[in-house]
């Protein structure tokens, strides 16, 4: 139901709908500092196009970014090395979180400079086991569940429900047999949070 009422929005609007799962012009990359021998891997990415390429065109002010930096400024080259091409997007972005989980972000003890975390998050001081690279699995997860929230609400000018996005995703929660929707309510209380959305008073 969900897949039938989007595929609706997009043809309302003009845009021509791709099938996201015969759509093989995906890739999975590398970015790799030269000075290495060999070439050794900071940073792994998911996209299409020139997408590889646009870490070196628009270098931003992450970690990544000042890495770049400073891998040009000292003579050295950023290596772009595409892992495995011609994958559905679901296929590219299960390949990218497979790898980004076993190398792990730098931060947390791993090689990467990917910033797969929401700012400002902060991990506790219990003592647990966390098996390595489940953190950043989540972190993907909630990326991948925000990302989808907001398209959702963004194909709905007038807006949505928590019990819509629930609904439409099949997100619902259970507790003891009872929907609450605890899942959905979260993220969109993340969202609201980073100032992606805000909540209508006038409405639930």
């Amino acid at each position: 139901m969900a897949t039938r009422y989007a595929t609706l929005i997009v043809r309302q609007q003009g845009i021509k709908l791709i099938d996201m799962n015969t759509d093989k012009s995906n890739y999975v990359y590398a970015l790799k500092d030269g000075r290495k021998n060999p070439a050794k891997i900071f940073y792994i990415g998911k996209g299409c196009g020139i997408r590889k390429e646009d870490h070196l065109l628009n270098i931003d002010n992450t970690s990544k970014g000042k890495f770049i930096e400073e891998i040009i400024n000292s003579g050295g080259q950023v290596v772009v090395s595409v892992l495995c091409d011609e994958l559905t997007e679901y296929q590219a972005l299960k390949i990218e979180a497979e790898m980004i989980s076993s190398f792990g972000i730098e931060k947390y003890g791993g090689i990467l400079k990917n910033s797969v975390t929401p700012s400002g998050q902060k991990r506790t001081d219990k003592k647990l086991n966390v098996p390595q690279g489940i953190y950043e699995k989540a972190q993907l997860g909630l990326r991948f569940l925000r990302e989808a929230t907001t398209e959702f609400i963004e194909a709905n000018p007038n807006g949505i429900t928590n019990s819509d996005l629930a609904r439409y995703l099949d997100l619902h929660s259970d507790n003891n047999g009872k929907q609450k929707d605890y899942l959905t309510y979260s993220i969109l209380g993340i969202l609201m949070r980073d100032n992606l959305i805000y909540k209508d008073r006038d409405r639930k």
